[in-house]
């Protein structure tokens, strides 16, 4: 259940994280077909961008059943690669929040600094997630065992 909703999260966070202006367009403009008044960039557009987000992995594991990649637990690299993906879910949330609540911090050296590390956990995040999936896609994997006799 652990690794599901691991996986899960990772889902809903890689379009987040790396298409969070799209996302926020998309949720600003169901706004406006609503009739509320939002300005580009709001809080508002992402959260209702998020939550559409959300229901769409959501449906997606609903009737897929699972969300790829689909590891063994008694895989080589499975524990570590889930472990890669939990670090960079971590690192995503961050992201996200510090997106979400820029506006509250008033003193804008601090603003510009606390942007570049956010910025830089988002590339790491890629990394992680890039690294987290193959090792879970390898768990997967059947075990081959080399043999040196052609015949066999």
């Amino acid at each position: 259940m652990q690794s599901r909703l691991n996986l899960f999260f990772a889902w809903f966070l890689i379009p987040l994280t790396l298409g969070m202006g799209w996302i926020a367009f998309t949720g600003r403009m169901l706004l406006e077909l609503l009739g509320v008044n939002t300005h580009e960039g709001d809080v508002p557009g992402r959260l209702v961008g998020a939550v559409l987000l959300f229901g769409a992995v959501f449906l997606v594991q609903h009737f897929r059943g699972s969300l790829p990649p689909e590891g063994k637990p008694t895989g080589k690299g499975y524990q570590f690669g889930q472990r890669l993906v939990l670090a960079a879910n971590l690192l995503a949330s961050l992201f996200v929040i510090f997106q979400l609540t820029q506006f509250l911090i008033e003193n804008h050296d601090l603003r510009l600094v606390l942007n570049g590390f956010t910025d830089a956990f988002g590339y790491w995040v890629m990394a992680l997630w890039v690294i987290g999936f193959s090792f879970l896609y390898q768990s997967s994997l059947p075990d081959q065992s080399p043999t040196l006799d052609p015949t066999k």
